[in-house]
């Protein structure tokens, strides 16, 4: 058994809010409320003798483990720059319990087969990793993949995340389907017509580069139509990573006239401008790309209202050759599990535009419902998908991560929130200096054994 003591409990669904302790047996949650010394004395012992692990969890914040509906863990395919395991080991080391992987592997996940082999070395991670089904086939946008056989294998949602679909009457016809379904769809929104240069906002920045750029119009004009064929349809879906003012003002009037429309953000549209470029390079390359001070306002007041209710990472990982190269040859792409609930604290919560369990909320249980998953919460009787962390501890994001890429424009930077604990499947998941380690709480001896190895592995 797992105790967890003195910690603040934040569950945004139940809107739960208090100091409590919390008990895990086997991986569920035996008990919320008090836990005392003297009430769980046994025969005159010490009470806490009788736990496998007691977490002092004060000055902590107990939180459920955060859920990121948009990650590219590259695989099969693209593994140098990432596989499922260091993937669920970057998830972990950020407090995130569940994933969802986006489909543009190699082969592109529109098939059964690639869909099941996510899944299924995703089973074999201390962490849930779930998994998107491409809408086309091939990620063309010509031909619809089979969203009924893929929904039975186990995909979450639709998405040709990473490109956009430019056939109307193809977007039309998908969410027809994917509504008769009930799945939801999630859309990649940059019409590359009007895109001189990915990866770089067309502004101040773009111009004294001589890049070109991708104007906000790019994403706020298939914004528009993806918005209005919802509502037609009834369809629900997501605007993904969105980064400009209007498109905020196109989804927030969209929700007002009764379209089924989610938007996620990203940390680094809500903590960056466009001259994080200048001095940060293709670090600071993503698609689409970083915008105006302007813009980011218009994130962060659309997060605090409620019209963005997800926060996603789209951690996006390359080699550190790929990055090197010059801005028109480097992929776009950052990584963002290891920071992003510290950039929440640090650029959301520390300057007041979100309290701690708004932030939470977009982070556990908003994603949690529109893909419908049995995430996102704490609740007796229920699996201990659990992150513990200081929210006003400082730390300085360093060179090296979990994850096998380190392309972030965020090192070097000091951060509010520092993840102690994430607690999954049974085991409580720690990165340390020079070891990354699961403590099982299923199995005793093992569990007393491997922790003994590790303590001598890491001296």
């Amino acid at each position: 058994m797992i105790l967890i003591k003195n910690g603040y409990v934040i569950d945004p669904e139940s809107g739960f809010e208090d100091y409590a302790d919390i008990i895990i047996e086997a991986g569920i949650i035996k008990k919320i409320g008090c836990v005392d010394e003297e009430s769980e004395a046994l025969d005159g012992e010490n009470a806490f003798d009788n736990y496998e692990q007691v977490i002092d969890a004060k000055g902590m914040i107990v939180a459920p483990g955060l859920i990121d509906t948009h990650v590219h863990f590259r695989d099969p395919g693209f593994t140098y720059k990432e596989d499922i395991e260091t993937g669920a080991k970057a998830a972990a080391a950020g407090g995130f319990t569940t994933v969802m992987c986006m489909a543009n592997t190699k082969p592109v996940i529109d098939n059964v087969e690639t869909l099941k082999y996510v899944l299924d070395k995703g089973k074999t991670t201390p962490i849930n990793v779930y998994s998107a089904a491409a809408v086309s086939k091939g990620f063309k946008g010509e031909e619809l993949t089979d969203f009924k056989s893929l929904k039975e294998a186990g995909a979450y949602v639709f998405t040709d995340d990473g490109i956009p679909l430019k056939d109307e009457l193809l977007v039309k016809k998908a969410m027809e389907e994917a509504k008769k379904l009930d799945m939801p769809l999630s859309f990649h929104e940059e019409n590359p017509a009007f895109i001189e240069q990915q990866g770089i906002n067309k502004g101040v920045v773009s111009d004294k580069l001589g890049l070109g750029g991708a104007p906000a119009l790019s994403e706020y004009i298939m914004v528009a139509r993806d918005c209005m064929l919802a509502l037609e349809t009834g369809a629900t879906i997501c605007i993904q990573h969105i980064s400009s003012e209007v498109s905020v003002e196109l989804v927030r009037t969209a929700k007002r006239l009764g379209a089924d429309v989610h938007a996620e953000a990203t940390p680094q549209h809500f903590s960056l401008t466009e001259d994080v470029v200048l001095e940060k390079g293709t670090l600071a390359r993503v698609n689409p790309p970083i915008r105006t001070e302007k813009d980011r306002q218009a994130i962060i007041a659309a997060l605090a209202d409620g019209t963005i209710d997800i926060i996603a990472t789209d951690h996006a990982p390359h080699s550190r050759e790929e990055k090197d190269k010059e801005f028109k040859a480097a992929p776009s792409g950052m990584i963002g599990l290891e920071t992003s609930l510290a950039l929440g604290v640090t650029k959301l919560v520390k300057t007041g535009r979100l309290t701690m369990k708004e932030l939470l909320s977009k982070m556990t249980i908003n994603p949690a419902k529109l893909y419908k998953m049995d995430k996102g919460y704490i609740k007796e009787g229920t699996a201990a998908d659990i992150v513990i962390y200081a929210p006003d501890e400082k730390w300085i994001v360093g060179e090296s991560f979990a994850s096998k890429a380190s392309n972030t424009p965020f090192i070097g930077q000091e951060l509010y929130g520092k993840i102690k604990y994430t607690i999954c499947k049974c085991g409580i998941l720690r990165l340390l200096i020079k070891a990354w380690i699961l403590i099982s709480a299923c199995a005793h001896p093992a569990h007393n054994q491997y922790t003994k190895s590790v303590r001598r592995n890491e001296d």
